[in-house]
């Protein structure tokens, strides 16, 4: 093992120059990975539709292909399902990430190429190796287990040769035989298709396990935490796994979690947040201090920047790398080598850094709240949750927020339905600092909030413990990259959490 994990870290050691070249000329590195990405398509159904062949610069790219949603692309991936090449991407799509569905269904399939994998996915995935062991050169990270609290693996039932599952399953499957060492559990339990039966599983195998890195969304891997702990009869990880040294999280912010893993992991270690969503590997952290995560420019991924405002226009301008601005919101807009094209992935990023290029990710597209003008969004709600809690030493599990539209009788709020993992002693003074946080981070919400003439005091729950797991499950949606929408702009997710709880 320990000879293994030297060969390894020695490799990720010796990408340090690759990464500087492209992190440096980012913008280069974007012009030539559209290049190569037009080239290999331009012999496709979707190349040939928008005349691919004659595509020979970004301008003339944006006029010829228009931006997608995942309803207009699903008749071409619906093919690609059933076998069908050369659709959206000129080699064999034999993989689909499972996501999180649309309006219009409960989940939605992403291809997955073998460019994709080891041009993105992969190689990302070194580079954010390497950059752990420039900033830890004394690391023993690889001495040790990594542990992937991923999602299930199905194989599709429409074509024996066709496979879908969680991202994290796709990429357990696919991964080299040197990640298949290095990982804690073996595959047939870490592609469990049921949660519960899975968490169980991985406690009991884990537990007893020489765990040096976790890798998960917050919410499964504190469920997995506990539950060692409690077959372990501990009161910290520390206790458990001495060496673990790191935790890569994403999906989620992780500010409402901090404090959660702090408490129960019991001694300093590295939290790093990663950017890998389902559509590509898109950023990661440089070091465990930095404020926002480098973009990478290099791995398969052209990308665009659509301001938040342009969304729902008949013809939406997006910007490219040289024309962003720090702290303002974009949509993502994607083109990949998993036959992508001007994909609008949901999320909204905003540049924490323009040398190098650093994002944040400030949320979805449709989870925000913005009823009253208040335009409300993930990342301001992430941080007034971690203000509320470290004022009145609450812990929050989880949460979900929406509004409460204009009465007769009454002015409009926000409704928060909160599950703690310990309560503050006065759900009022919680309520009062959450409100505050707001005001103080959105001055929208504050000239909203002013005097009560938009919106009065939100309106705050606790729920039972196991609340939202429960709502998840209801749903089949226990487990993987799957979580509970924190800010909707309507009320059907809260009324169906409320009504569960009534």
């Amino acid at each position: 093992m320990k000879l293994l994990s030297s060969a390894i870290s020695k490799l990720a050691r010796m990408r340090l120059w690759r990464i500087e070249k492209w992190s440096n000329h980012p913008v280069a590195a974007q012009r030539e990975v559209l290049q190569d990405l037009v080239t290999a398509a331009q012999y496709t159904e979707f190349g040939k539709k928008y005349g691919f062949s004659k595509l020979f610069n970004v301008k003339e790219f944006k006029k010829r292909v228009p931006i997608h949603e995942y309803d207009d692309i699903k008749p071409y991936i619906l093919r690609m399902m059933e076998g069908e090449e050369n659709i959206l991407w000129n080699t064999p799509v034999k993989w689909f990430a499972k996501s999180s569905g649309t309006t219009s269904d409960k989940s939605k399939f992403i291809p997955i190429s073998e460019e994709s994998l080891a041009q993105n996915h992969f190689q990302a995935s070194k580079d954010v190796l390497s950059n752990y062991y420039k900033n830890f050169p004394s690391s023993d990270l690889l001495t040790g287990k990594g542990l992937v609290v991923g999602g299930s693996h199905q194989i599709s039932k429409v074509n024996e040769d066709i496979q879908y599952g969680d991202l994290s399953a796709v990429l357990m499957q696919n991964s080299p035989f040197w990640g298949q060492w290095l990982r804690t559990p073996e595959l047939s339990v870490a592609l469990l298709d049921e949660w519960e039966n899975k968490i169980e599983k991985l406690a009991q195998i884990t537990a007893n396990e020489n765990v040096t890195s976790v890798a998960g969304v917050p919410t499964w891997t504190l469920l997995l935490m506990k539950r060692i702990l409690e077959i372990k009869n501990k009161k910290t990880i520390k206790e458990v796994w001495p060496n673990l040294e790191l935790y890569i999280n994403g999906g989620v912010s992780f500010v409402p979690y901090k404090d959660q893993f702090d408490k129960i992991i019991g001694g300093k270690i590295n939290y790093l947040e990663i950017y890998n969503a389902s559509e590509g590997f898109i950023a990661g952290q440089q070091n465990p201090d930095d404020n926002g995560m480098l973009l990478f420019t290099e791995h398969g991924i052209f990308y665009e920047f659509l301001p938040v405002e342009e969304y729902g226009k008949d013809n939406p301008v997006t910007v490219g790398l040289k024309d962003v601005k720090p702290g303002v919101n974009y949509a993502l807009v994607i083109s990949t080598t998993g036959g992508l094209w001007r994909y609008l992935i949901g999320d909204t990023i905003q540049f924490t850094s323009l040398n190098p290029y650093k994002i944040k990710v400030s949320g979805r597209l449709k989870h925000y709240m913005n009823a009253f003008g208040e335009e409300v969004i993930v990342d301001n709600s992430d941080k007034a949750i971690a203000i509320a809690s470290e004022k009145t030493g609450a812990i929050v599990n989880d949460y979900t927020a929406a509004p409460v539209f204009f009465s007769e009788g009454s002015n409009g709020t926000h409704e928060w339905l909160i599950e703690f993992d310990q309560a503050p002693a006065d759900l009022g003074v919680f309520t009062e600092e959450l409100d505050a946080a707001l005001k103080s981070i959105n001055s929208d919400y504050e000239a909203k909030r002013h005097r009560d003439i938009a919106l009065r005091m939100p309106i705050v729950h606790a729920l039972p413990p196991g609340s939202f797991t429960n709502w998840l499950r209801s749903k089949g949606k226990m487990g993987g990259q799957h979580k509970v929408p924190r800010l909707s702009n309507d009320r059907t997710v809260l009324e169906d959490i409320l009504g569960m709880n009534k």
